[in-house]
């Protein structure tokens, strides 16, 4: 197999058919089958399923694509380094709303300032950075939610509390009965934190009164403080309202919110001297 291979195989996939893939490559349609044929006959299986004009991909089709997409970007990034060589690879790191709002920046600025390298950074769902990470547009992610991806590896590096919080002159529930009658300002589906509130809601038999979604923790603690109602969130994230007395925090017998934060990279992913020293300095962080 050779690289043009997978690179037709992966313009396939992102075409979402060969017609499209030829004329993205500026090639015939012949020479796409062709090269699926050859990649089919050499792996001695079936990569994609042919349902009338439709292409879809078989799970040998879908592992494939793992492996074809790194090999593309090692290629891709190793050509970049060597024409910028002494400036450096850029270092392209994600992270949770949650880690973003408390310990991302820090770390970054850590970083930079003790290794002089070039960061690209973002903020997301656990969900998007996943995707982003299958798809090699980030090296590494920190995440508090759960990974769903077989191809996607994880490192704890620091635990978090997730509390209740409430107004400060909004009374506090004290039980689990008084807890479910409250209404809720939650983040966003696909939100760690909101994946964790749901399943220990669900474990207590409780079903929610949702009021408000929002896919950002200020907007959550300035309705929480406006009286609007109650929500949970990263204690690190909402310590400056906890200090300054603008929310108060208040815990119910029976329910916990201990959560890790995750340092995720793909399971193929070369791990530059850049990226150790980074997740070094993350572990570091988490003994702290």
């Amino acid at each position: 197999m050779t690289l043009r291979h997978f690179q037709i195989f992966l313009c396939v996939c992102d075409e979402d058919g060969m017609t499209r893939a030829a004329e993205k490559l500026h090639i015939s349609q012949p020479s796409v089958s062709q090269a699926i044929r050859e990649l089919e006959g050499h792996y001695g299986t079936r990569l994609f399923e042919r349902l009338g004009k439709k292409l879809f991909l078989t799970a040998a089709g879908e592992e494939l694509l793992q492996y074809a997409r790194h090999i593309a970007s090692l290629v891709d990034r190793s050509e970049s380094a060597m024409r910028d060589f002494a400036a450096g690879s850029p270092l392209r790191i994600g992270a949770t709303l949650s880690i973003g709002e408390s310990v991302f920046i820090p770390l970054l600025n850590r970083f930079r300032k003790t290794y002089q390298q070039q960061v690209i950074s973002s903020i997301h769902n656990t969900a998007t950075l996943e995707k982003a990470l299958l798809n090699d547009e980030l090296d590494l992610a920190l995440v508090e939610g759960t990974i769903h991806s077989p191809y996607l590896k994880e490192r704890a590096f620091m635990a978090d509390e997730l509390v209740f919080l409430t107004a400060p002159d909004n009374p506090p529930p004290h039980t689990i009965a008084e807890l479910s009658r409250l209404p809720f300002i939650t983040r966003e589906e696909g939100s760690g934190t909101r994946e964790l509130f749901t399943r220990k809601m669900s474990e207590q038999g409780i079903k929610p009164e949702i009021i408000g979604t929002y896919n950002n923790s200020e907007s959550i603690k300035q309705a929480i403080m406006a009286g609007f109602g109650i929500a949970v969130l990263s204690e690190r994230v909402a310590r400056r309202e906890l200090d300054a007395g603008n929310l108060i925090q208040f815990a119910i017998p029976g329910i916990s919110f201990t959560r890790t934060f995750w340092i995720v990279c793909h399971i193929n992913k070369y791990l530059t001297p850049a990226m150790e020293k980074f997740i070094s300095l993350c572990a570091q962080e988490g003994d702290s």
